[in-house]
């Protein structure tokens, strides 16, 4: 039974893409003389290079709101008293359209209220916001006032790469100016990294600094294949390890950009994944670890009406391999929407192939956002109805019933008892809450105490506070 289950596995993902590999295998070489040591990545600087733009955010702080008040202004303002500090990031981006379209990391830009970006040739711009994405931790700019077709990097596949493959990294490390470094590919398709929700990085160890974060990652025809992001480090600066966004996640944001959503649109799956352990493996005759495991179904979904059940194991997408949950998340993810993608399965020792349809999830019911007010401990929060749509953007459960907090304002009774967004209020005061206006009509009414039933990361939390 375990030779034929491996036989199963290696037959679902064992398609031409072995060719490719060997064909580009034989592209790849070490240098053969002393000549070919002195050949210069130049060439691959100056195709990618003048993409590539530092990124200058400022967000305002306010940290005299008494200045608001004209008496405290005449009797305590003067020299030394701001009203506000401005809070500077520094970070990289490329361009990907020559309509000026840049792309680079969230949490180069987040919080920010102006941004500026300077390109190769020294000269700057003001950008707007275009999206942010913090579940794969990207941003979309758009260049204002340019009435020119900027540079834009050729986009690459990354999935070409291999292990060994020599990148180079451009971006502003430490603020100095434009700088290219190089290094090869170290690990693909690293997870377990903690950075985003979609755990799937590529690992290099060319020189990636503060300031590089939102840079580019390009191989050495001069294309983009990755969002340089973060790095393991000490001591704060390279160590050999950085982390880089691949570059077919960067298309999906670029194309929700142009589309003119604010958010991204990805796939809805519609089932609950989990990881395969050890012991799961040797129970399904495994010879190792691999592949998701569908935990439950959402009736109706993408994944029911493809036939997808509880219990199947998915081990690859369109013919690439899947090796745990992260890889599936970003395959899946990463999939154009309309039309379908098979996924190879095992099922009771069997192979099959499912069709699921990329479509994303509905807002069923429609969130009807509420910010909750009074002497409730909820005040501060806004709170929307839980749907698919919402589930899958808050990397929520979607079998679960109430109301999901959706942002919690600073310095509010909301804040200072810990609530985060995410989490999904079911019971207050002993009443289920199953829509955001049932929530407002209860917290309207003074209550001595408050009883609180709320969902966190799995788990059922019940506190009571004082009103």
């Amino acid at each position: 039974m375990r030779h034929r289950l491996c036989a199963v596995l290696v037959a679902l993902v064992a398609l031409p893409i072995g060719l490719t590999a060997d064909a580009a295998a034989q592209d790849r070489r070490v240098p053969a003389s002393a000549a070919e040591l002195r050949l210069s990545f130049a060439p691959a600087v100056r195709r990618a290079a003048p993409a590539v733009v530092n990124v200058y955010a400022a967000k305002i702080e306010r940290i005299n709101p008494f200045f608001d008040d004209p008496l405290f202004r005449r009797f305590f303002g003067g020299p030394g008293m701001e009203r506000n500090q401005v809070q500077r990031s520094l970070g990289s981006g490329v361009i990907v359209d020559p309509a000026g379209f840049v792309v680079t990391n969230n949490h180069v830009i987040e919080g920010a209220d102006e941004i500026k970006v300077a390109l190769a040739d020294k000269r700057e711009f003001e950008a707007d916001l275009v999206l942010k994405d913090p579940r794969t931790d990207l941003a979309v700019l758009r260049i204002k006032g340019g009435r020119e077709a900027f540079p834009a990097v050729e986009i690459g596949n990354p999935d070409e790469l291999e292990v060994g493959d020599v990148v180079l990294a451009i971006g502003n490390p430490f603020g100095v100016g434009q700088t290219v470094t190089h290094g090869i590919v170290s690990a693909l398709a690293r997870t377990q990294v903690g950075i985003t929700d979609y755990q799937f990085f590529i690992q290099t160890d060319a020189a990636i600094n503060p300031g590089n974060s939102g840079g580019a990652l390009v191989d050495l025809a001069g294309r983009l294949v990755g969002i340089n992001t973060a790095i393991y480090s000490r001591s704060g600066g390279s160590q050999g390890i950085g982390f880089a966004i691949p570059a077919n996640m960067v298309k999906v944001v670029i194309a929700s950009a142009k589309g003119g959503g604010s958010t991204v649109r990805r796939p809805w799956l519609g089932a609950r994944l989990q990881a395969v352990t050890p012991e799961i493996a040797e129970g399904l005759g495994l010879p190792r670890p691999t592949g998701a495991l569908v935990a439950s179904v959402t009736p109706g979904s993408p994944a029911a009406r493809a036939g997808l059940m509880t219990g199947d194991l998915i081990v690859a997408i369109d013919g690439q391999t899947v090796e745990d949950m992260d890889a599936f998340g970003f395959r899946f993810a990463t999939k154009p929407l309309g039309g379908t993608t098979n996924a190879g399965v095992l099922r009771n020792g069997k192979g099959l192939t499912l069709a699921i349809p990329l479509e994303t999830a509905p807002e069923i019911p429609p969130r009807e956002p509420v910010r909750l007010r009074g002497r409730s401990p909820l005040s501060g929060a806004t709170v929307v109805n839980l749907s698919p749509a919402v589930a899958e953007e808050m990397s929520l459960d979607p079998n679960l019933r109430g109301v999901v907090i959706a942002e919690v304002a600073e310095g509010t009774a909301a804040q200072m008892l810990g609530l985060r967004q995410g989490d999904i209020v079911l019971e207050l005061n002993g009443e289920k809450v199953t829509r955001s206006r049932d929530l407002e009509r209860i917290t309207q009414v003074p209550h001595r105490l408050w009883r609180l039933q709320i969902s966190r990361g799995g788990q059922i939390m019940t506190t009571v506070v004082g009103g």
